[in-house]
This record gives C-alpha cells, sequence and structure tokens, in this order.
C-alpha cells in the first residue's frame, strides 16, 4: 500500500492556529485542497482530534456501562458494511477508546465524494460503543490493543476494503505514529506564507509519551514547486 502523509503548514510548522486568519494563509488551503487529488487516494485517514473538530458530529452520546448494551453487544471483531464498502471512497477516523459521535455511516464535504467512515478502534473499545456503530452502520477495524497498530492497520485496510492508496492528513501523534512505524512513502507539504509563532499549536509531527523515543526521521526531495503566490508545496520521500 502507497501511503502519503498531505498536510499543509506555516512557517514555523504549525498546522493548526491564528496563522489559519491570515489572508496570505488562504490561497495555501485553496492549493492544499486541490492537491489532494495529485496522489488518487482511495482513503484519508485523520486522528482523533481533527476528526472531532471538522468531521464527526461531536463525542459520542452517553451509552450504557452495565447490562445488555455494555456486555452483550457486537464481538470485538472487524465489521464492513456492505453498503458503505461499495461507495470506494472512506474516512479513516483513528478513535482508539470509541469517543466519536456521528449521524450516519457516510460523510460528505462540500467539494469532495461522499465517503464511507472506517472507524479504527483498540481492544479498549466498550461493547455499547460497537453496538453503537453498527446501529449508524458504520465500519469498524480492532487495530491493537492498548495503542494503534498502525501495520496491522494498513493490512485490514487492504485486504477489508481493498485500499491501495492511504492519504495520512491527521495531528502530529497520528502522522508520527506511522512514520516512527517506517509506514510513510512519502510526505506532502504545502507552506504557507505565514507564521504566528504559537509554540503551544500541532505540528506535523509530535511524539507522545506512548510511544517509544527513536532517532529523528530523514527524508529526500521529490519535488518543489510554486503553486500559488508565495505558496511552496514540498514533496519529500522518507527515508527507510
Amino acid at each position: 500500500m502507497f501511503v502519503v502523509c498531505h498536510m499543509l503548514s506555516s512557517l514555523d510548522g504549525r498546522i493548526d492556529g491564528a496563522f489559519f486568519s491570515a489572508p496570505e494563509t488562504a490561497p495555501a488551503v485553496a492549493a492544499y485542497g486541490n492537491l489532494r487529488g495529485y496522489y488518487h487516494c482511495q482513503a484519508t485517514l485523520y486522528g482523533t482530534t481533527t476528526m472531532l473538530g471538522g468531521y464527526a458530529d461531536g463525542p459520542a452520546p452517553a451509552l450504557p456501562e452495565t447490562g445488555a448494551g455494555a456486555e452483550s453487544g457486537p464481538p470485538f471483531d472487524d465489521y464492513v458494511n456492505p453498503e458503505g464498502k461499495a461507495l470506494g471512497n472512506y474516512i479513516v477516523s483513528v478513535d482508539p477508546l470509541g469517543s466519536l459521535g456521528f449521524q450516519g455511516p457516510v460523510l460528505e464535504k462540500k467539494g469532495r465524494p461522499a465517503a464511507h467512515v472506517i472507524q479504527v478502534l483498540t481492544s479498549r473499545v466498550s461493547h455499547a460503543y460497537l453496538a453503537y456503530l453498527r446501529d449508524l452502520g458504520i465500519s469498524w477495524v480492532i487495530a491493537g490493543d492498548q495503542t494503534l497498530d498502525c501495520a496491522l492497520l494498513l493490512d485490514k485496510l487492504e485486504e477489508m476494503f481493498a485500499i491501495q492508496r492511504l492519504m495520512v492528513a491527521g495531528g502530529g501523534i497520528t502522522n508520527w505514529s506511522f512514520l516512527s512505524q517506517g509506514l510513510l512513502d512519502e510526505l506532502s507539504l504545502v507552506l504557507a506564507p505565514a507564521a504566528d509563532g504559537d509554540c503551544s499549536a500541532a505540528s506535523t509531527f509530535a511524539r507522545p509519551d506512548f510511544l517509544p523515543a527513536r532517532g529523528p526521521a530523514g527524508f529526500s526531495l521529490l519535488g518543489a514547486e510554486t503553486v500559488a503566490p508565495d505558496v511552496l508545496w514540498l514533496r519529500y520521500r522518507v527515508k527507510t
């Protein structure tokens, strides 16, 4: 499977924050959206925070913690909704504990084709949450026990949904999870000609405490192109 991390960043390496409100950022946002089509990916993967900020319908509703809803729901197996799979276009939502709420199994963003939701969970998810997803017709895969197993996830996405090309566009933790496990083929970075100096804002890659430390990742430049006034598109191959 080919995996590309496609991100929009400020000049100070941030992927959210006040720089988005700068007029200089607007052409970069448009270019970033247009360049998604360059990779012809069948699925885009987002982390929990990104999903909550613009794709999910808020947190999941209160679910029963005891009784039939909690213990006798769907088993801890993967689930594929055949109708959703038939769309052939997916949003892969990394949600290890099962915290996100949805109105249905398909998301439709302006200017993008309808996409079936695949929830990515760990074994820490509750039976009640799986029953909630099943009722909505949302597919899910279990990829890891305590933390996300990215390699297992890619295997399941390819085997169960025939996904051959995946775009990773999560927050820094999600992106680093794939990079640290040697699972990114390419980094696509659109640079907005703006900076706001906010050191608290998220960056393209961030290692959380629950992931082991490793040395710096290396990249080889594949291409550099001006795609809008003052906006650079940088493509890197990830060194193995």
